[in-house]
């Protein structure tokens, strides 16, 4: 019974020198807890972001600052001196003044315990004397409101911290955004296909987006996009030269862009499940430097990807297997009209297009895609007008075929292109057939003047119809060039500028007297966070 006694009192001495030495701080007002945690981080962690081990000091005078008039230095000295139990940060500080946490008062209260432990199984003789008692009462008598007072702060913190915790909106989700200005309009030209380029106006628009990335296992992602988009390319009277990022709509209102999922189905494959707005970019690689869903790169829909994935858009589904480091496997289906139970419509009995592309990565600067693409009612997006008709409203399907490549000479210099062939078949009406090419050689110069800061010049020929048996739909009989160059310049990391010029030789693959040559200039700002 005395030794149970004899523990009693030891303990309560070394609780209440602990509290005496952290009263200073815990006498300040307390802060949330989310600050308090923040603090506690901070001061724990070294360079290398690993906790700072606290060393046992065998005398205060070890504490650099530790000053013999401190208001504690007593009780500092008796915990350290006497019970052996109080430790120093490796520096050699004590850090009175600093808040304490819940953490580090049970650490403290455990090693002092284990210490008086310690001391009762040897039977320490001095272990409690009456100035202990002495101490305890007067310590009891001094700090007793402060005591009272920390009681109902600490309450109050555990209360915050539980409302805190339970209306949280995620700690699982980053908030990016993004905004895209652009000036544009047509520096030369005046007729294409015989008359006058309507609207020739230089024109401001804006694409906003928000995006919500949230991870729910580390291995997923769920991507939630806002986004508004009232940008519209120059009025040419044809698709050739069209701007990527055009929305084609004066309005500027503001809904869901994408919202889509990705997770691994196996160590080696990913699936991506997208509720709408799926792109191209979602599913493969499209292997182009100047891929930059134009926020960054070309600012060309032709100048961005081959134009055969032009065909693929929407909602759907896309696995990508990798074999190893440099080959995998992808294969995606979307449908503009997932949403829609008309007929002719839907998930599956609309227009679609579904792909299987396999891409060859030889170095990480180097890479190879071939891409297969059916479709059905699915034109393509840009080009001659007889490349991008439709049709004229008639079904028809249509099976793609494209080779792109990548190679990377040296740090400054990236050499690509791409072919693209479609085989269209009109299924209704006046059936026919129609053949369509596309292609293009890239030069990027990545860093040029300033680290990233990138180069670029496309030259190639938009999509043409090269033969048709379509009523109505005639080949295209001359050839346009479709040459774009660009320099986007690296304000900041937030900032970019990027101004552009893109020439189309023969509009409409159109070599007509009374067709000019058409020169589209372009101003693009990127605001990112």
């Amino acid at each position: 019974m005395q030794k149970f006694s004899t523990y009693l009192l030891a303990s309560s001495t070394v609780i209440s020198a602990i509290l005496c030495t952290s009263s200073g701080a815990w006498a300040e007002e307390i802060p949330a807890h989310n600050q308090l945690q923040a603090d506690t981080n901070s001061q724990q962690l070294n360079t290398n972001n690993q906790p700072e081990v606290m060393s046992q000091v065998t005398s205060v005078s070890q504490l650099s600052d530790v000053q013999p008039n401190d208001w504690a230095f007593q009780a500092l000295q008796s915990l350290v001196e006497r019970y052996g139990c109080a430790a120093g940060y490796p520096n050699n500080t004590y850090r009175g003044n600093r808040a304490l946490s819940r953490y580090e008062f049970a650490a403290g209260l455990n090693a002092c315990l284990d210490r008086v432990n310690e001391l009762i199984a040897t039977a320490t003789g001095d272990l409690v004397s009456k100035q202990d008692l002495a101490t305890i009462q007067k310590l009891q008598r001094d700090f007793s409101s402060e005591l009272a007072t920390l009681r109902g702060r600490v309450n109050a913190v555990e209360a915050r911290t539980a409302e805190l915790e339970a209306n949280q909106f995620s700690t699982t989700t980053k908030l990016q955004g993004q905004v895209v200005a652009v000036v544009s309009d047509v520096i030369s030209g005046k007729k294409v296909n015989g008359a006058d380029i309507p609207d020739k106006n230089t024109t401001l628009g804006a694409r906003t987006r928000l995006d919500f990335v949230s991870s729910f296992t580390g291995r997923d992602t769920l991507l939630t996009r806002l986004e508004s988009n009232n940008i519209n390319s120059p009025n040419i009277q044809t698709k050739e030269g069209n701007l990527f990022f055009a929305s084609g709509s004066p309005s500027n209102n503001f809904g869901i862009g994408t919202l889509s999922y990705a997770f691994p189905l196996s160590k080696n494959t990913q699936a991506k499940l997208i509720a709408t707005g799926g792109a191209p970019d979602d599913l493969t690689n499209t292997v182009n430097l100047f891929d930059g869903d134009a926020s960054f790169g070309a600012l060309s829909t032709f100048g961005t990807r081959n134009a055969i994935y032009g065909q693929l858009g929407g909602a759907g589904l896309g696995i990508n297997h990798q074999f190893s480091e440099k080959l995998t496997l992808s294969l995606g289906y979307l449908t503009p009209n997932a949403n829609d139970p008309t007929p002719e419509k839907g998930l599956f009995n609309g227009p679609y297009g579904a792909l299987a592309q396999l891409t060859v990565k030889p170095s990480s600067r180097t890479a190879l895609g071939l891409t297969y693409i059916n479709s059905y009612n699915q034109p393509l997006g840009t080009g001659s007008n007889n490349a991008t008709s439709g049709f004229g409203g008639e079904n028809f399907s249509s099976n793609s075929y494209g080779v792109q490549t990548s190679l990377g000479i040296g740090n400054k210099l990236v050499v690509g292109g791409w072919a693209g062939y479609t085989n269209s078949q009109v299924l209704t009406g006046s059936r026919g057939k129609a053949e369509i090419w596309n292609y293009a050689v890239t030069l990027g110069l990545p860093d040029l003047g300033k680290k990233g800061n990138l180069a670029g010049l496309i030259v190639g020929m938009e999509p043409k119809v090269t033969n048709s048996s379509v009523d109505g739909l005639t080949k295209d009989r001359d050839t346009s060039y479709h040459i774009e160059g660009f320099y986007q310049y690296k304000v900041s990391d937030n900032i970019t500028i990027t101004p552009a010029v893109i020439w189309l030789t023969a509009p409409n693959h159109n070599k007509d007297n009374d067709n000019d040559s058409v020169v589209i200039g372009a101003l693009r700002t990127t605001f990112s966070f």
